[in-house]
């Protein structure tokens, strides 16, 4: 599976890892349709089944350039160089964007999907009762989930390494929105705001020699917090993508057809003209969390007029379904390279 890249390759894995950190950190978009329409989906889950008895085996004895090797460790490395980098600089921007954009954010992101849909669909021939039925419920599955309604944070650690391991799921299975899920079990803000951000705060201290921190107990909190979560994901990632790679391997037409249905029932979590419903009281007061945030309760869609605003929304629709169009070329490109 591996193969020698270029710098211009190199340069192209570590966008893809900005592109996948920046979809898991939105609500409704999943990472892993950004892997499977960018061509490196099915390599990204090989390479993470690797992690295995056997690579352990080879870290623990020194064997340190066999065990990079053997975990194709150059593609995972740039590739997740690319999350991280995302998560303190793109989700930050997108954060900004969904503030005060937040339409033109979700067309863009609806339009994408569609193109996914598209692209995944488009030579897909192997339609049966199986794959059919397979197809049918994803997108149950895909649409139920869309409509459940949130909980409330919770920050026990045993509930919080039980987000990282679901929300990962994201990453290896295209269409499930890792986020989205993390809203309905109440610890979005939580995971992927507040603990984010104590680690961007604490980084930016350690660099000017300010240890303060330490005596910080919310800041240490919210730190515990995002190790628990983080080994969590790692525990998640590394379990999916080896029942992944078993299921790709032995169901293919199968899985490829859950894995549209969940992609088609993800467009309602992802429907661009919705309005958020936060929670209330009965005295009619929002309810709020820790830090003072309104708690999200739940999104109404409703159909758009047809106005100025829905036209441009229509045109950024258009564009995600560009975007996505254009990382299929470029995919179709870097394999016939490297064939």
């Amino acid at each position: 599976m591996q193969s020698t890249r270029t710098f211009k390759d190199k340069v192209f894995l570590v966008l893809k890892g900005l592109g996948m950190g920046a979809a898991n950190k939105v609500p409704g978009v999943s990472g892993g349709v950004v892997a499977f329409v960018a061509g490196f989906y099915e390599e990204f889950i090989y390479s993470l089944q690797k992690v295995n008895g056997k690579a352990f085996k080879l870290l623990i004895n020194g064997r340190y350039k066999s065990f990079y090797q053997y975990i194709n460790g150059r593609f995972l490395s740039l590739l997740f160089l690319g999350m991280v980098v995302s998560y303190f600089s793109i989700s930050k921007i997108l954060d900004y964007l969904i503030k005060h954009y937040e339409l033109y954010v979700w067309s863009v992101f609806f339009g994408m999907i569609i193109g996914s849909i598209y692209y995944i669909s488009k030579d897909f021939k192997d339609w049966n009762y199986r794959t059919t039925l397979s197809l049918i419920i994803g997108i149950m599955v895909g649409l139920s989930i869309s409509f459940l309604d949130p909980a409330t944070e919770n920050d026990n650690l045993f509930f919080v390494f039980f987000c990282g391991i679901i929300s990962v799921a994201g990453m290896t299975l295209p269409g499930f929105s890792g986020s989205f899920i993390l809203i309905i079990l109440g610890n979005y803000v939580l995971l992927l705001v507040d603990s984010v951000n104590a680690l961007y705060d604490t980084f930016a201290q350690i660099i000017t020699g300010d240890f303060s921190f330490v005596n910080n107990l919310e800041r240490m909190r919210m730190l515990k917090v995002l190790a628990v979560f983080t080994i969590g994901s790692v525990v998640g990632l590394v379990t999916f993508s080896h029942i992944l790679n078993y299921i790709l391997k032995h169901y293919k037409s199968i899985t490829i057809a859950a894995i549209i249905g969940f992609i088609v029932g993800s467009l309602g979590v992802v429907w661009p003209w919705k309005k958020t419903i936060f929670k209330t009281q009965n005295n009619g007061e929002f309810v709020l969390d820790s830090t003072g945030r309104q708690i999200i309760e739940n999104y109404k869609r409703f159909i758009p007029e047809l106005n100025s605003t829905t036209y441009n929304a229509i045109g950024f629709i258009v564009l995600g379904i560009i975007i996505v169009l254009a990382l299929e070329i470029y995919g179709q490109k870097t394999r016939k390279i490297h064939e």
